[in-house]
């Protein structure tokens, strides 16, 4: 899936027709996530609801284009956030 050029999504139609604007951008460069993103939100427990929803989107996704099941791809994605974030080398614990 990595390519030498770098292919970015395009936005999505209904922030191109009513404005907005790009709080996260993530991409896998070598192997590893690099990602821009903006505070975005007064309250930080937004952030919680985005990816929640950034999940279930991805395991939507996954269900449309592998033989996995949507629940299974948001089961394996909910214990990939719970293993990072319970990783004891992760920077917030330290």
């Amino acid at each position: 899936m990595m390519t030498q050029k770098f292919e970015e999504l395009s936005a999505p139609p209904d922030a191109i027709e009513n404005g907005g604007i790009e709080v996260l951008r993530a991409s896998v460069v070598d192997g590893a996530v690099s990602i821009a993103l903006r505070r975005s939100f007064d309250d930080p427990a937004t952030w919680g609801r985005l990816l929640a929803d950034l999940a279930r989107q991805a395991a939507r996704v996954y269900a449309l284009e592998t033989e996995m099941a949507e629940d299974e791809a948001f089961a394996r994605i909910s214990a990939g956030f719970e293993a990072e974030s319970l990783d004891p080398d992760s920077p917030i614990l330290n």
